[in-house]
């Protein structure tokens, strides 16, 4: 369905970003992976990815500096000539109250979470504008659209980027350009998984108690959204079926934000 679509996923060497990218190189879609993590595991990624008959380039800049995403796009327009499909997945938390909350990380959070993505998109829209089709896709999340204490920046972060969404699509409405989000509840990513192993230490349980409690807190359904469905539903967003979403938010929550 997306053969020789070009798709940059922000975040990809791990957790949902990861997902995401296997999902559209299944349909076809050439993979422009971002992101940091170790050499040899991003190689063995990238190696497995174009096993579907697809090609592959990665991207190691540090998405919370503008003048680093400016230079990757630079790049990927020149090697590549566009982006058809861009997913704003990049994103870091970090998790305190608002007074202990330090500035640098308030900055951090913001600048990878949400600045990010209205770079890559400010920069990718002018081919997509000239070829009349992209498909932008922001993961968000359930706290784009309710909060959780000692999340000032996250949610603030998230809250933004479905405003972002709005105004991509709205701007673009008359066009083959759609621009959605993604807002999903817990899924076992890296940044969970260091959440859980945290309230472990913190409360003197064990992972797997740590891991029951946060779910249960939060989400009905008690099970992990999985990076796949986040995926498949990206694929869904880039059909023709789709065409006609615009700046919506689909929520996969387990029921999180339905309570």
């Amino acid at each position: 369905m997306l053969k020789n679509k070009i798709a940059l996923v922000t975040g990809s060497t791990s957790g949902i970003g990861l997902g995401v990218a296997r999902a559209l190189a299944a349909q076809g879609a050439h993979i422009l992976f971002n992101g940091f993590g170790d050499a040899q595991e991003i190689a063995k990624i990238r190696l497995e990815t174009e096993q579907q008959n697809v090609r592959t380039d990665y991207y190691k800049h540090d998405l919370t500096k503008a003048d680093q995403i400016e230079a990757m796009m630079e790049i990927i327009h020149t090697n590549w000539g566009r982006v058809d499909i861009l997913v704003n997945n990049a994103g870091i938390q970090h998790v305190a109250p608002m007074t202990d909350f330090s500035v640098e990380k308030w900055d951090q959070v913001l600048a990878l979470n949400l600045s990010a993505a209205f770079h890559t998109s400010r920069l990718a829209l002018p081919a997509m504008q000239k070829n009349n089709w992209g498909r932008i896709i922001n993961i968000a999340s359930v706290h784009g659209l309710v909060a959780s204490t000692q999340k000032s920046a996250y949610v603030t972060a998230k809250h933004g980027l479905i405003g972002l969404t709005k105004v991509v699509a709205l701007e673009n409405a008359r066009s083959g350009i759609t621009c959605n989000a993604i807002c999903p509840g817990w899924v076992l990513t890296p940044l969970v998984q260091k959440q859980i192993e945290t309230r472990a230490q913190t409360d003197g349980v064990s992972l797997a108690v740590a891991q029951d409690k946060l779910l249960g807190e939060k989400q009905p359904s008690a099970q992990f959204v999985q990076p796949s469905q986040i995926g498949a539903m990206s694929v869904f967003l880039c059909s023709d079926a789709a065409s006609e979403i615009r700046g919506a938010s689909y929520v996969m929550d387990g029921g999180w934000s339905a309570q």
